[in-house]
């Protein structure tokens, strides 16, 4: 994990990012740690944020460029968190059933001391912890259930 507090990308919901310029960061970041696998999100960023889906537009930039081409034929390969209308957001391990019936790449089902740990991680960054995102961690379905596909 990279950590950035950088001036041209901030943390916020309503900010597209530069999509070159991260493309560029994402890149260059592959090759210097030699990664084999990327996992993202999808067009709709799971909820929408812009960050995230900047994040998806510029692993597509990187897609179509020679570069990456030559990265995916090393090996590298990215997966896409595929997001989900917002009843089947809130539907926990009832979209379960659901999930398993819908075409798709890799899906994780977590068991339940896994959901536990990740229920932790998340209490673990109280700033980020408004009302909606308790709302979130009790009756999410990506706390549980992740379907992804390969960009």
């Amino acid at each position: 994990i990279t950590l950035l507090i950088f001036r041209d990308l901030p943390d916020n919901p309503a900010v597209e990012w530069d999509t070159q310029l991260l493309a560029a960061f994402v890149l260059k970041h592959i090759e210097t740690n030699n990664i084999n696998l990327v996992v993202t999100f999808d067009a709709g960023g799971v909820s929408g944020h812009a960050n995230h889906i900047s994040l998806h537009a510029a692993l597509r930039y990187n897609c179509c460029s020679e570069i990456f081409i030559l990265l995916l034929s090393l090996g590298c390969r990215v997966l896409v968190l595929e997001s989900v209308n917002l009843f089947r957001k809130y539907m926990s391990v009832l979209d379960v059933p659901i999930s398993c019936l819908l075409p798709r790449d890799a899906l994780f089902i977590l068991t339940e001391e896994e959901t536990e740990q990740a229920q932790r991680a998340m209490r673990c960054h109280r700033s980020q912890l408004l009302w909606f995102r308790h709302v979130y961690v009790l009756f999410s379905r990506y706390m549980v259930i992740n379907s992804l596909r390969l960009l």
